[in-house]
C-alpha cells in the first residue's frame, strides 16, 4: 500500500471500520473441513443431473420474478407458517440479519444479545449505528434470567436476538425463561428474533408460538445453510404480516438470484433426501457425544445442533494437533471468556467423525 493510499483511507473510511477484523473464515484446503457447521453429503448423482437441467433452463438474462413468490409460498408450507403470518427472503440470514438493523434504526436504537452469540448481531448493529448490549450466558450456557431482565429494563432495546440453538454452545435455553424475556421486550415495545438455523438439527422449535396474538412482536429467523445448501445462500424471516410489510420495504430488490431460488425450490422438492441426512447427522452426533463423554479432561456441551462445544485441557494444543492429523475444527477459546479452553466441532459423515475423534484424542 502506498503512503497516499493510506492517507486516503484515513480520510475516508469509518474509523471503526479500520479498527474491525474480518470475519474470519480458515483455509481448509487438504484438511477434513469440520469448523463451520455445514451438511457434509454432496447429492445423489441422479439428483445432481437434476439439479443442472433445472438450472439450465433459468433465463439468467432477466432479472428475478416469478420464482421468487413461488418460493416463498413453498417455504410457508414448509416451515408450516402459522395463519396471519407472512415471510421474506434473503441472501442468507446474514443478509436478514442487517435488514433488521436498517429497519430498526431509529435514533438512540440498541440491540441485545446473550453472549457468547453469533458474531453478526454485533457486527451488524455497529455498522448499522445501533448500540449493541450483550449479556453474558451463565457457566453452563444457560440464558442468565435477571440479567436479560434487568438489561430488558435499562436499553429498551428495538431487536433482541436469542439464537434457539445458541451458536457456538449448540444448547436450546429454557422455554419458560425465554417467555418471560419475551413478554418484558413486548412491554418495552421491542422485537424479538429467534434464529433458528440449525432448526434441523433441534427437538424444538418457536414457529408456533407466531400465532398467539401476545407475540405479534416476535420473528423467527432460518436459513437453508444448515438444511444443506450453505454454497446457495438463502434465509427467510417469519412473523405477523404487518411486521414482515414494514421490513420488506429494506430489501433490495432482487436479492436473491433465480440461480439461488430456483435451487432451493429444487432442495424444497427432494426435502425427504435432506430430513434422511439431518436424521443420519443427528445419530452421529450422539455417537460422538458418547465417545467424547468417554475421553478424560473431556467435557462435551449438550447438544441440539450439528455441532459439538468442547473443553478440553489445552485447546491451542489440541486445535494445532487435530490441524496437523488432518481436522480442522474451530478453536473458539478466545471469542469470549466462558469459552475458554473450548473447540466447536461440526458433526461430519460418520467417517470424517471417527478421524475427528481419533485426531481429538491424539491431540490431548
Amino acid at each position: 500500500m502506498t503512503i497516499a493510499l493510506a492517507e486516503r483511507l484515513q480520510h475516508t473510511i469509518r474509523q471503526d471500520v479500520q479498527s474491525m477484523h474480518a470475519y474470519a473464515i480458515q483455509d481448509s484446503r487438504g484438511l477434513i473441513k469440520l469448523d463451520a457447521m455445514e451438511n457434509p453429503f454432496t447429492l445423489p448423482p441422479e439428483l445432481q443431473q437434476e439439479l443442472g437441467q433445472r438450472l439450465g433452463r433459468l433465463a439468467i438474462n432477466r432479472y428475478p420474478g416469478p420464482g421468487h413468490a413461488q418460493l416463498m409460498e413453498r417455504l410457508v408450507a414448509f416451515a408450516e407458517l402459522p395463519a396471519g403470518c407472512k415471510l421474506t427472503i434473503g441472501n442468507g440470514s446474514d443478509e436478514l440479519i442487517d435488514i433488521l438493523s436498517v429497519a430498526c434504526n431509529r435514533p438512540g436504537a440498541t440491540l441485545l444479545a446473550p453472549l457468547p452469540g453469533f458474531v453478526m448481531y454485533e457486527m451488524s448493529a455497529r455498522l448499522r449505528g445501533l448500540a449493541f448490549v450483550g449479556v453474558p450466558l451463565s457457566a453452563d450456557f444457560a440464558l442468565d434470567e435477571d440479567a436479560m431482565l434487568a438489561a430488558i429494563a435499562q436499553h429498551r432495546p428495538a431487536l433482541t436476538y436469542i439464537a434457539y440453538p445458541n451458536n457456538p454452545s449448540a444448547n436450546l435455553f429454557d422455554d419458560a425463561v425465554i417467555d418471560r424475556l419475551v413478554a418484558a421486550v413486548g412491554a418495552q415495545q421491542g422485537l424479538v428474533v429467534f434464529d433458528e438455523a440449525y432448526q434441523p438439527f433441534a427437538s424444538r422449535t418457536r414457529m408456533a408460538s407466531l400465532a398467539q396474538h401476545e407475540h405479534e412482536h416476535v420473528l423467527v429467523l432460518r436459513t437453508l445453510s444448515k438444511f444443506g445448501l450453505a454454497g446457495v445462500r438463502l434465509g427467510y424471516l417469519c412473523g405477523a404480516a404487518a411486521l414482515i410489510d414494514e421490513i420488506d420495504k429494506v430489501r433490495p430488490p432482487y436479492n436473491v438470484s433465480v440461480l439461488n431460488a430456483e435451487a432451493a425450490l429444487f432442495a424444497l422438492d427432494h426435502a425427504d433426501e435432506y430430513a434422511r441426512q439431518a436424521a443420519l447427522l443427528r445419530q452421529e452426533r450422539e455417537r460422538l457425544q458418547a465417545a467424547l463423554r468417554a475421553l478424560p479432561g473431556v467435557r462435551p456441551f449438550p447438544s441440539e445442533a450439528n455441532m459439538i462445544l468442547v473443553r478440553v485441557p489445552d485447546s491451542a494444543r489440541a486445535f494445532a494437533g487435530m490441524k496437523a492429523r488432518g481436522v480442522l475444527v474451530k478453536h473458539v477459546a478466545a471469542l469470549h471468556p466462558l469459552l475458554g479452553n473450548c473447540l466447536r466441532l461440526t458433526v461430519g459423515t460418520p467417517e470424517e467423525n471417527t478421524a475427528m475423534f481419533n485426531a481429538l484424542k491424539a491431540s490431548l
